[in-house]
């Protein structure tokens, strides 16, 4: 009987996510969740009316592998009104299931072994097991609090003829930042001369709290070299729907949709349809997104306003950073931990999406993607300390 050798993992250094760890505790110890990003309220009804209706009349076989017709043209329509950009729906756009697997795929179909992708710390900690898996490695530029405003003497530092992929991400998460036409700039004639592509992380695009969001879609020359990312989960409080898109030049297009095809290769057809109606019936359906999550964003920090918790700025996203240094010398996970157990409120410490956390750090992240009776009661918790 042959035995076989030792599992040798291809991410040793990888375990559960923290938004895993602290729902769960969460949820065992019965505390608010402000952990992980979903929202606690219902979407529009109208929405679910249309993807009930869509599963009824029996559309729930395979869409055509690079998602509805209807759906690509509808978000074509949806980036020309909001961006001023024209795309083609054929070859320029891509449905995913979820804006998690257009990453995946944007990375495995550009990164090779031996290649370096430069991310912006902290960072979603999907990124670089991504780009691990790919057989690529990581080189960091740490964005350092209160503001984590990109420093572009060190990005160009970074650059080397490894460079293969840049990975940007506004508005920001975990940071609330967001950022500036400038650095749109800074980024396209640092790597305007060399073979570098950029993969844009907007999902979080609608929800902006200034008074226009930047974006690729917005600059002509980096969105020749660009994907883009978007997520329908985001825009519309369905993250369990996991409906994204991508949308990138025709020829990056067809490598992804070379590894898109292996990885889901379609996404929930019904779904699709019911985003596609919904779009073309309410076109502007996204507008007042960044409203509505600002006036949540402001019950939370007026809620906090007398604790001691410092308020960080928060530019964009559903997402607000305290720093608790006045409260605790615990490290941000053990905070995180005591703060479900003792106070019966979930955060995310902000360390784990660092690879090197700065040191003395102490900053939590909230949600505030939820109902106002939801952030007043955590809000009245936290102020208590």
């Amino acid at each position: 009987m042959t035995i076989a050798s030792a599992l040798i993992s291809k991410l040793p250094l990888v375990g559960t996510t923290i938004f895993t760890k602290m729902s769960a505790l969460a949820a065992e110890k019965g505390a608010i969740n402000l952990s992980q990003g979903f929202p606690d309220f219902p979407p529009d009804s109208r929405l679910l009316e249309r993807a009930a209706q869509a599963i009824l009349t029996g559309n729930n076989q395979y869409s055509p592998m690079t998602g509805l017709p209807m759906l690509r043209e509808a978000i074509a329509s949806l980036i020309e009104r909001h961006y001023d950009r024209k795309v083609s729906a054929l070859s320029e756009i891509t449905v995913t299931s979820g804006a998690s697997e257009a990453i995946f795929d944007a990375i495995a179909a550009l990164v090779h072994d031996g290649d370096e992708v430069i991310l912006f710390d902290p960072a979603y900690d999907l990124y670089e097991p991504a780009v691990t898996l790919a057989g690529g490695t990581c080189r960091r530029v740490t964005l350092s609090a209160p503001e984590f405003r990109p420093d572009w003497q060190v990005f160009s530092e970074l650059l080397s003829d490894k460079t293969r992929l840049v990975l940007i991400n506004t508005p920001h998460n975990p940071t609330g930042s967001c950022w500036l036409a400038e650095d749109l700039e800074f980024l396209w004639k640092a790597i305007a001369s060399r073979d570098i592509y950029v993969l844009s992380d907007e999902v979080y695009e609608f929800i902006h709290f200034g008074e226009s969001a930047v974006s690729v879609h917005k600059h002509a020359e980096l969105a020749k070299r660009s994907l883009v990312v978007s997520s329908f989960g985001k825009s519309f409080h369905l993250t369990g729907w996991k409906v994204g898109y991508i949308v990138a030049p025709a020829e990056l297009t067809v490598e992804l949709r070379k590894v898109h095809q292996f990885v889901s290769f379609c996404t929930a057809t019904p779904l699709q349809q019911a985003l596609a109606e919904h779009l073309m019936a309410l076109p502007e359906a996204s507008a007042g997104l960044a409203a509505f999550y600002q006036q949540k964003r402001d019950v939370l920090r007026n809620a906090l306003a007398g604790s001691r918790f410092t308020l960080l700025p928060c530019e964009g996203t559903y997402f607000q950073l305290l720093d608790y240094s006045s409260i605790s010398d615990l490290d941000d996970v053990a905070f995180c931990e005591w703060l479900i157990d003792q106070v019966g409120v979930a955060a995310i410490p902000v360390s784990v999406f660092y690879q090197q956390p700065p040191k003395d750090q102490r900053i939590i992240r909230l949600c505030f993607a939820k109902e106002e009776s939801t952030l007043l009661e955590a809000a009245r918790r936290l102020s208590e300390l």
